[in-house]
């Protein structure tokens, strides 16, 4: 039998001398920090509430998908196709498949549109509408209690300030050529 090597491992230098703190990188105006720094805020209070949601509706076999999908039915009855991709917020292709697997469980179901035959609706089935009868009420509450951290007031301040938001980043997204040909494609 061979001996084995009896070289010594070297220890692992620290990261950094002890005592030393890591450099910080801050941008040098004021302006990109504070964006900076909403953008994180944003992301973590994004992903904490989304998981959040997430394990509630995934307790019900469906995912955050085609929860979407049944919610906006549920909301706003029938819709086109198109309607469901704007409500959800998901890629055409990927309404067309939530909506088959929504079918295919006997939640939803396609209607024809009588003004127009090549446009085709999505409708929740007596399935679908008991489902989320159930589901719906709970899922909402979970929600409110996910947005306890503020007041009502403070709640309704946020939505304001964050469709403001919003609005101003898709102009930029519009106005900006670089954005646009990055739309779509990948």
């Amino acid at each position: 039998m061979p001996a084995r090597s009896s070289r010594a491992r070297k220890p692992t230098p620290p990261s950094r001398p002890e005592g030393e703190l890591a450099p910080r990188h801050v941008p040098a105006d004021p302006a990109t920090a504070t964006a900076l720094n909403l953008w994180a805020t944003l992301s973590r209070a994004y992903q904490a509430s989304a998981e959040l949601s997430r394990i509630h509706i995934h307790r019900h076999g469906l995912s955050p998908a085609e929860f979407a999908v049944l919610e906006a039915l549920y909301r706003k009855g029938p819709l086109l196709l198109g309607e469901v991709q704007r409500k959800a917020l998901v890629s055409s292709g990927g309404t067309t498949f939530l909506v088959d697997r929504l079918v295919k469980r006997g939640l939803v179901e396609r209607r024809a549109c009588p003004t127009d035959r090549r446009a085709r609706y999505a409708a929740l089935t007596a399935a679908g509408t008991d489902l989320m009868r159930d589901v719906f009420p709970a899922h909402a509450a979970a929600i409110r209690d996910a947005m306890a951290g503020l007041s009502t007031a403070d709640q309704k301040a946020a939505i304001a300030l964050l469709r403001r938001l919003g609005f101003a980043a898709a102009a930029r997204v519009t106005a900006d050529p670089a954005c646009r040909e990055g739309i779509g494609g990948d």
